[in-house]
C-alpha cells in the first residue's frame, strides 16, 4: 500500500532481493556438491525467468545492488527484447547468483520452485492482488504480494531462509 501507483514491481523485487542478500549472504552463493564447498558471492547477479513463445529463458541482470532503478529497468527491457528475439549471447545466460521467477505476471500466486545448481536459492513472486488480512488488529483489504522461496537445505538453514524472507519483506514494505 505504500508504493506509488507507477512503481515497477519487478525492479522493487530485484532491489529487495539485493537487500536480503546483504542481510543473509549465504543465499547469494554457489555450492559445489562434489567438493562440499560453499562459495559466497559479493555481487548480486539475478537470473530473471522470462517466458517466451519458445520457452523459458533465464538471462542475468548483473550487479543489481549497485544499479539504480532506471538502469535496472533499461537492462531488463533489453534482456526481454533479446530473449523474445532469441538473440541473448550465451555469456548473459551464465553466472546468476540467485534467481527471481516473477510468475505473478502471468497470474500465479505461489509455486514450488526448483533451485538450479550451483545456485542455492530461487525466489518466486505471485500476482499482487487485494486480499482480506489483519491490519492494525482489524480486517482490511490490502494489496498482497505472495512470495515463495526454495533453497538448498544442505547449505542454507531454515533460520537463514526466514531471515532472508524477513529482510526481503521489510524492503518491499518500505515506502517508495
Amino acid at each position: 500500500e505504500e508504493w506509488r501507483k507507477d512503481d515497477d514491481a519487478t525492479i522493487r523485487l530485484m532491489r529487495a532481493i539485493a537487500a536480503a542478500c546483504k542481510a543473509e549472504p549465504v543465499l547469494n552463493a554457489w555450492y559445489d556438491s562434489r567438493a562440499g564447498e560453499l562459495r559466497p558471492i559479493a555481487r548480486v547477479d539475478i537470473g530473471i525467468a522470462i517466458d517466451t513463445e519458445g520457452g523459458l529463458i533465464v538471462p542475468i541482470v548483473r550487479n543489481v545492488a549497485a544499479r539504480d532503478a532506471h538502469d535496472l529497468r533499461a537492462g531488463l527491457d533489453r534482456l526481454r527484447t533479446d530473449a523474445a528475439a532469441r538473440k541473448i549471447p550465451p555469456e548473459e545466460l551464465r553466472g546468476a547468483t540467485i534467481t527471481l521467477s516473477n510468475f505473478g505476471m502471468i497470474g500465479g500466486r505461489f509455486a514450488s520452485l526448483v533451485v538450479v545448481p550451483p545456485q542455492v536459492a530461487i525466489i518466486g513472486a505471485g500476482r499482487i492482488a487485494p486480499r482480506v488480512m489483519a491490519h492494525h488488529g482489524q480486517p482490511a483489504v490490502r494489496r498482497v504480494l505472495p512470495l515463495s522461496l526454495s533453497f538448498d537445505h544442505r547449505v542454507v538453514t531454515g533460520g537463514e531462509a526466514a531471515r532472508f524472507l524477513m529482510a526481503l519483506k521489510t524492503d518491499l514494505e518500505r515506502p517508495t
